[in-house]
């Protein structure tokens, strides 16, 4: 049986992967309702563990000892649930897959015009179904290492229905799901995936290998 996080942990993991971002995005992360989610935060910022920005950019942020928390709680669960070497596995697998995403995302926001790189402007619907389809081929691989971590960690269940959504979403002709930072597009959710799993396993990213 998948384990479950505690809210605490589960709000401040979505904090984290998020960065800064108002309660709604940091449930959306984790799959906890604003309601639940906004008194968990309001707690953590009375604890310290949480800054709260007000004004024109709001929202909320971990402090110095609020990611401290977090990395000792991950490292807690991981160990309780018995799961790190299903993590680390998967992570592995996921890491191999890193670099072609990053390829195909240059592939749909990129075209090769006479030897010159230029902005895809979306035009040529032959070019955009190739590139989907890869994003497509790349999925249909990815899929497994989700469905395995989320076996290993409920919080993990959420990834490949998100993904799954994105990818429909570009087949329906929104470009913008593809790559859009400010929306749950397949790139922002695949970060969030890749971050989640080196948070999870106290893996700096600068210092992490390619496989």
């Amino acid at each position: 049986m998948s384990t479950s996080s505690d809210p605490r942990t589960l709000v401040m993991h979505g904090l984290r992967l998020k960065g800064f971002a108002e309660a709604a995005g940091v449930g959306e992360a984790v799959g906890i309702p604003e309601p639940d989610a906004k008194p968990v935060l309001d707690q953590l910022v009375a604890d310290g563990c949480a800054s709260y920005r007000d004004g024109k950019l709001s929202g909320f942020a971990l402090t110095k000892p609020g990611r401290e928390e977090h990395a000792r709680l991950l490292r807690e669960e991981l160990d309780r649930a018995g799961v790190r070497p299903a993590v680390e596995d998967a992570y592995r697998r996921f890491l191999q897959l890193n670099t072609e995403l990053l390829t195909v995302c240059t592939e749909w926001q990129l075209l090769d015009v006479d030897g010159q790189s230029t902005v895809n402007d979306h035009s040529d619907a032959a070019y955009d179904a190739g590139v989907v389809e890869r994003l497509a081929r790349l999925h249909a691989r990815v899929e497994p290492i989700c469905d395995e971590l989320g076996a290993a960690l409920d919080r993990f269940s959420g990834y490949a229905p998100r993904l799954t959504h994105a990818l429909e979403r570009v087949r329906a002709g929104e470009s913008d799901w593809f790559t859009k930072p400010m929306i749950a597009s397949y790139h922002t959710v695949w970060f969030e995936m890749h971050e989640d799993l080196l948070s999870t396993l106290g893996i700096e990213r600068g210092a992490e290998g390619e496989g």
